[in-house]
């Protein structure tokens, strides 16, 4: 006798339809984002030789990885490919530092302050730095490679400093039965949960000499001795006309000011003002508009972020609410 066939509950069709529409759709935007980087390049200004301005963004954390189904954000990599572009650009005439961030990684400030530094020295070519909704620890740590800084009237900046956040876990095992062994080839591969004070010694060197390169720059590009310095860098935050009164910025003004000051003072008027962007594809966009309409998904990334700002053990030069 022939065994009847199982029904497919509608469930299971209706999961098998649309990992068939979201697979056709991963392998066409795929497809889509090779041939538009091919042909899109870095901007407009190389394919018809005009003379440009081009800016450059950092917006958020510096050094953040994008979530697969999270907004992109600042992407170091890319960023500094760029500004590696436009040292070899003939129409390039100077780059715009946009920034939005709260800073970040101390590796991946200084690489990218350092790339800019000798995109200047290479070119000759002038740096200026715009600072929007926040520029601060790493984010200011980067605008100190600009020739001239500017800061929004309503832009928080500041925040000198560098943290290094470890979470301590200990009481919380202790109450749930858990209990964390390591294997270790000495006393501190191993560091924290808890810190002891031979650790905390040891990590509060490493802060403070990224500390101290940190206050070293600031006080060589802003044309202030150490000591002063090193009050104003006590992590604080402060107001753009702050900022202003204490020589760590040149300018309180807006995009459009920062960016005719540029013009007038390099002979920069004929040149076009082009915006150096990561461009999402079709897949990109789709993906980030899945994980807003995704509670569980959201949950996750934040989870994720937390933890990642908050027990990463990594040295940062970021402002930390």
């Amino acid at each position: 006798m022939e065994k009847p066939k199982k029904r497919m509950n509608k469930g299971t069709t209706v999961a098998i339809v649309i990992g068939s529409v979201l697979l056709f759709i991963a392998a066409w935007g795929a497809i889509l984002s090779i041939v538009i980087s091919n042909v899109a390049g870095t901007g407009f200004e190389t394919e018809f030789g005009y003379e440009s301005i081009d800016v450059v963004y950092v917006n958020g954390v510096i050094g953040e990885e994008s979530s697969f189904f999270s907004e992109a954000s600042y992407n170091h990599n890319w960023t500094i490919e760029q500004i590696n572009r436009l040292m070899d650009s003939e129409s390039n005439r100077a780059i715009l530092l946009y920034v939005n961030s709260p800073g970040g990684g101390v590796y991946e400030s200084d690489e990218l302050y350092l790339k800019l530094k000798e995109y200047k020295e290479i070119t000759g070519r002038p740096v200026y730095a715009y600072m929007a909704q926040m520029a601060a620890s790493g984010g200011y740590y980067v605008s100190m490679a600009a020739d001239k800084v500017f800061a929004n009237r309503m832009t928080m900046t500041g925040s000198i400093g560098v943290i290094m956040s470890m979470m301590d876990t200990t009481v919380l095992e202790e109450k749930i039965g858990v209990k964390t062994d390591n294997i270790v080839s000495g006393k501190n591969k191993a560091m924290g949960n808890p810190l002891t004070d031979e650790q905390r010694k040891i990590l509060q060197d490493m802060v403070d000499e990224s500390y101290g390169i940190f206050v070293n720059i600031v006080a060589e590009n802003r044309g202030l001795d150490l000591e002063t310095t090193k009050k104003l860098a006590d992590g604080r935050i402060y107001t753009a006309n702050q900022a202003k009164e204490l020589k760590l910025i040149d300018e309180v003004g807006n995009f459009e000011s920062t960016v005719e000051d540029l013009r007038i003072n390099y002979g920069l008027e004929d040149c076009e003002v082009y915006d150096v962007i990561n461009e999402q594809t079709f897949w990109d966009s789709f993906l980030a508009k899945v994980g807003k309409n995704v509670r569980f998904l959201n949950e996750f990334d934040s989870i994720k972020e937390y933890i990642y700002k908050n027990d990463s053990g990594k040295l940062m030069y970021y402002y930390k609410r």
